[in-house]
C-alpha cells in the first residue's frame, strides 16, 4: 500500500512539472483585448443600461461584488490566461474567486467547464495602481479542437474585494456582460444565470487573454478610435470590421480589438486618472499597453486621425503624420518583421455629429490618406476611404448611415453593420500569408 503511493505521489508531481514546463515553453497569442480606459464612467460607451444601482459611487468603484465578462477569443486552445489591469486606477485593487467558464447564455455558463483562475498558485491578487498582472497558465479540458470552438464565448468571473476605488473599464465593449449588486460577495463559482442579474455594456479591469497556440500562429492588432471600436454596430452581434477580417482568416490567426471611441493619435497631451478624457489616452501614449505588451502580434492594421481633425482635436494634417510615422517606428523597432498596414480614414462630410463633418476636417482627411497609400510608410494599405465614400456626395455611402446599435437614422460618421462588412471584406489577406476568402 506504501509503495502504491509512493508511485501515485511520483506520477503526481512528474505530470505537475510537465505541465509548469509545458505552460513556461507556452506560445502565447492574444486571442482578445480590451484597451483600458477610464476611470469609469469616464469614455464613450454604447447602449449602457443605468448603472446606478451597481456603481453608486464613481469614486468607490466596486464594492464587495463580482463581475462576469463575456469576451470573444479569436483563436481557441485548451490553455489560456489573463491580465488584470489597475492602469487608471488610484489605489490598489485585490481580486479573488477569478473563474473562466464557457458562456451557456446570457450570465449562465455551462455546467462542468468553470474552472479557477490562480496568481502565482494563489486564488488571489492585489494590482497596484497603474499596474496590470497576468494569471497563472488555466487549462481548458473542455476545448479539444480549438477551430470547433471559434465564435464560442467565454464567461469570466472575479470578485472585487473591499471597494476598488475608480475602475479601469473598457466602455464600448458592445457585449453584454454581468455584475452583482454591492456587497453580494464572491459569486464566479456559481454557474447560473441568477447570481448576475444586473447587465452592463462595457468590460471592466479584464483587458487580455493569451491562447497557448502552435508556432505559427499570430495575432492582428486593429487599432484605432470608434470606428475600430465598433460604434453603430449590432450589440451583441460582433460585426465590427475587426470581427469580419478575423472570420475570413484562418485558425491560425486572431484579430484583436485595440479601438477606443474618440481615441485620437496626438491627444490629449496628457492623460491621467485625475485628468481623464473620453477618448482615452492618445494612440502614441497607450502603444506600449495596447500593442507592443501583447502577445505573439505579426500585423497591425491602424485606421486613427478622424478626432484628431474635429473641433475637439483641431490637429493639422502634417502633425499627424508625424506622430504616425513616430509609431510605426515604435512598433517596428519593439516587433521586428511586423506587418504595419495603414488604414485610409472613411468619410465623415456631412455628419450630425457637432464635431465633425466639416470641409475642413475632410481636406485634412484627404492629406492623411495620400500619405497612408503613397508614402512607402507602412506594408500595406487598407483603402476603407474607397469601400465606404458615395463618389458623388464625398460623404458615407447612404446605406452605411442607418445605426445598428440603438437604431435610428445614424450620424453619417459611424459605418452601420453593412459598412463594417465591406471594410472588412476590402482588406487584402495576401499580406497575412493567407488566401482570400
Amino acid at each position: 500500500m506504501l509503495n502504491f503511493t509512493k508511485r501515485l505521489l511520483l506520477l503526481f508531481m512528474f505530470c505537475t512539472f510537465a505541465t509548469l514546463s509545458a505552460a513556461g515553453q507556452a506560445n502565447w497569442v492574444t486571442s482578445w483585448a480590451a484597451s483600458a480606459q477610464g476611470p469609469y464612467p469616464v469614455g464613450n460607451p454604447s447602449a449602457q443600461p443605468n448603472l446606478a444601482l451597481a456603481f453608486p459611487s464613481a469614486e468607490s468603484g466596486a464594492r464587495d461584488q463580482s463581475f462576469r465578462l463575456i469576451v470573444k477569443p479569436e483563436l481557441w486552445s485548451a490553455t489560456s490566461r489573463f491580465r488584470f489591469s489597475n492602469a487608471l486606477g488610484t489605489q490598489p485593487v485585490t481580486f479573488d474567486g477569478v473563474f473562466v467558464g464557457l458562456q451557456w447564455s446570457g450570465s449562465a455558463v455551462m455546467p462542468g467547464t468553470n474552472r479557477s483562475v490562480l496568481f502565482g498558485g494563489k486564488n488571489t491578487v492585489t494590482v497596484a495602481p497603474g499596474e496590470s498582472v497576468w494569471s497563472d497558465p488555466v487549462a481548458l479540458p473542455f476545448v479539444k479542437k480549438g477551430h470547433e470552438f471559434r465564435g464560442r464565448k467565454l464567461a469570466v468571473s472575479f470578485h472585487v474585494v473591499g471597494n476598488s476605488g475608480p475602475m479601469t473599464w473598457h466602455a464600448k465593449a458592445l457585449q453584454s456582460s454581468y455584475v452583482t449588486l454591492p456587497g453580494a460577495g464572491a459569486k464566479g463559482a456559481d454557474i447560473s444565470e441568477s447570481a448576475f442579474p444586473f447587465a452592463v455594456a462595457s468590460w471592466y479591469f479584464l483587458d487580455a487573454l493569451d491562447m497557448s497556440a502552435p508556432k505559427g500562429s499570430g495575432a492582428i492588432v486593429a487599432f484605432g478610435d470608434s470606428i475600430t471600436d465598433g460604434t453603430a454596430s449590432t450589440m451583441n452581434g460582433d460585426d465590427r470590421w475587426p470581427d469580419v477580417l478575423a472570420r475570413r482568416l484562418d485558425s491560425r490567426w486572431s484579430v484583436v480589438n485595440a479601438g477606443i471611441g474618440g481615441n485620437q493619435v496626438l491627444g490629449p497631451k496628457e492623460y491621467s486618472p485625475q485628468k481623464p478624457f473620453a477618448g482615452g489616452p492618445s494612440a502614441l501614449q497607450r502603444l506600449e499597453r495596447d500593442v507592443l505588451t501583447l502577445s505573439g502580434v505579426k500585423a497591425l492594421i491602424w485606421l486613427e486621425g478622424t478626432n484628431d481633425f474635429s473641433k475637439n482635436g483641431n490637429a493639422e494634417a502634417e502633425a499627424v503624420i508625424a506622430g504616425m510615422r513616430v509609431g510605426v517606428e515604435r512598433i517596428r523597432a519593439k516587433i521586428p518583421g511586423v506587418k504595419v498596414i495603414g488604414a485610409t480614414l472613411t468619410s465623415a462630410l456631412g455628419s450630425t455629429s457637432a464635431a465633425h463633418g466639416f470641409e475642413l476636417q475632410d481636406e485634412k482627411r484627404k492629406k492623411l490618406n495620400e500619405f497612408i497609400r503613397y508614402s512607402g510608410v507602412f506594408d500595406g494599405v487598407a483603402d476603407f476611404d474607397l469601400a465606404t465614400t458615395d463618389t458623388q456626395t464625398g460623404g458615407m455611402k447612404a446605406e452605411f448611415v442607418p445605426d445598428n446599435t440603438i437604431g435610428g437614422p445614424g450620424d453619417k460618421l459611424h459605418p452601420n453593420r453593412l459598412g463594417y462588412q465591406a471594410m472588412g471584406m476590402a482588406i487584402d489577406l495576401g499580406i497575412f500569408g493567407s488566401r482570400t476568402k
